[in-house]
């Protein structure tokens, strides 16, 4: 597949099974991942890889905040198996500095072009992915067990496997639709 067929049939894979990327594939999608737009070449990310007993980690902390908020038996169960719907998550987190010419904007785009880029580079390696945020990728609660700065905010959880099924393809939109001219 080529760059333009990859870009142009680029869709999410829900349903991840093992094998999860293995290490070549992972340095891969890693080094995809800084290889994107860096205004200042400032490195605006930090990537936690969770997969064997991180996912569970993972789960507990999502556990932990969806009963410290007051999540019904049901729930707290669901948050904790999060996790576990690919042998693989990366968490992207944005982590901005303080620049007198890159806001904290760019910095943040920065990090979610990171994110794709990883995704791409997954789907090229003939993988799945899916990029995901929900309540706890803002939650303060996993941001402290995570160890992230009060500065840090988490771009997304980014899903990765092998694909369980092919997903029906999506119907196409035309760029152009959303362009005009000045």
């Amino acid at each position: 597949m080529d760059a333009t067929e990859l870009l142009l049939t680029r869709q999410s894979c829900p349903r991840l099974i093992a094998p999860a990327p293995d290490e070549s594939q992972l340095k891969v999608i890693l080094d995809a991942g800084v290889r994107v737009p860096d205004h200042g070449g400032l490195s605006p990310w930090e990537f936690i890889i969770a997969q064997g007993e991180g996912l569970n980690r993972l789960g507990d902390i999502f556990l932990q905040a969806a009963t410290e908020n007051g999540a019904d038996e049901a729930k707290q169960a669901k948050a904790q198996s999060m996790p576990l719907r690919a042998p693989m998550v990366i968490i992207v987190v944005a982590k901005p500095k303080t620049h007198g010419k890159v806001p904290e904007i760019e910095q943040l785009i920065a990090a979610g072009c990171s994110t794709m880029a990883m995704q791409q580079a997954a789907f090229a390696l003939g993988l799945g992915g899916i990029w995901r945020t929900g309540d706890f990728a803002f939650d303060k609660r996993v941001h402290l067990s995570l160890g992230l700065s009060d500065a840090d905010q988490i771009v997304g959880f980014l899903y990765l496997g092998t694909q369980a099924v092919k997903a029906p393809s999506k119907p196409s939109k035309s760029g152009s639709e959303f362009a005009r001219y000045l």
